[in-house]
């Protein structure tokens, strides 16, 4: 059940890096959703430009499969948020578009997660955290469907059995569990703000859905396998195009 989390006997190293993209992370996102939350169109393309320069400023000392990755994540939760909320409407921004600040904002999320993942005191207690997850997650998911919230939470519930599994039997359960933090935390500033609103009927199954669901994670959770898996293929097939190129142009 373990078998892809670290061992906690290692001395793992301190890197203050992964506690400060975290730190600026958390800041960053609060401050912003709060601020989108009552701002104008204007004031939220501002944000969005600033969140492509503290992206671009962040990825500059990573290497290049992190910065992969990051890209990869980038492309892949903008396509989703475009199905999820413009298409399939399961939740909605204030002007019922896009914010410009949510790419580079999923970008910063992956970048904070794999941090957490890779800091030493998540090393140093994965397991605790992942019960300390589960646990928190489990009540939350056990009271959207308890019927005393007026907007039941099935599909959050669904959620985090899902995302329960990813801690597992996923192969990379660090960084789900860094996810974990940064989404719920998003999420939750978000929703009360009245950034976003999450559909009270999920328009697929019209399953009862919390505004957040519980299990929201399981989303983020996806896009970081999809970032993680796909990055190695990307890299190895840029090399057999440079390699190629320059076979040619000698």
């Amino acid at each position: 059940m373990f078998d892809h989390f670290p061992k906690p006997d290692v001395a793992y190293p301190h890197r203050n890096r992964d506690y400060f993209i975290a730190g600026f992370t958390f800041f960053c996102v609060a401050v912003s959703l709060v601020i989108d939350g009552s701002a104008s169109i204007q004031v939220q393309n501002l944000l969005g430009a600033i969140a492509w320069i503290f992206l671009i400023g962040l990825l500059i000392g990573e290497n290049k499969e992190i910065r992969m990755q990051v890209i990869i994540a980038v492309a892949f939760a903008t396509a989703g948020e475009h199905f999820a909320s413009i298409y399939m409407e399961g939740y909605t921004y204030r002007f019922g578009n896009v914010p410009y600040y949510v790419p580079p904002g999923h970008g910063m999320v992956y970048l904070t997660a794999v941090k957490l993942a890779r800091s030493r005191f998540f090393l140093m207690n994965a397991k605790k955290l992942a019960f300390f997850v589960i646990a928190v997650g489990g009540l939350w998911s056990l009271w959207g469907i308890s019927g005393i919230p007026e907007q039941g939470d099935q599909v959050g519930a669904f959620l985090f059995c899902i995302f329960v599994v990813c801690i597992f039997k996923g192969r990379s359960p660090m960084v789900y569990l860094g996810a974990f933090f940064i989404c719920t935390w998003l999420e939750i500033i978000g929703t009360a703000a009245g950034t976003w609103k999450w559909a009270s009927i999920e328009p697929v199954f019209n399953w009862t859905q919390g505004n957040p669901p519980s299990g929201v994670a399981a989303w983020y959770c996806l896009v970081d396998a999809v970032a993680i898996g796909f990055a190695p293929k990307f890299l190895n097939g840029l090399q057999k195009m440079n390699n190629w190129y320059k076979t040619i142009a000698h």
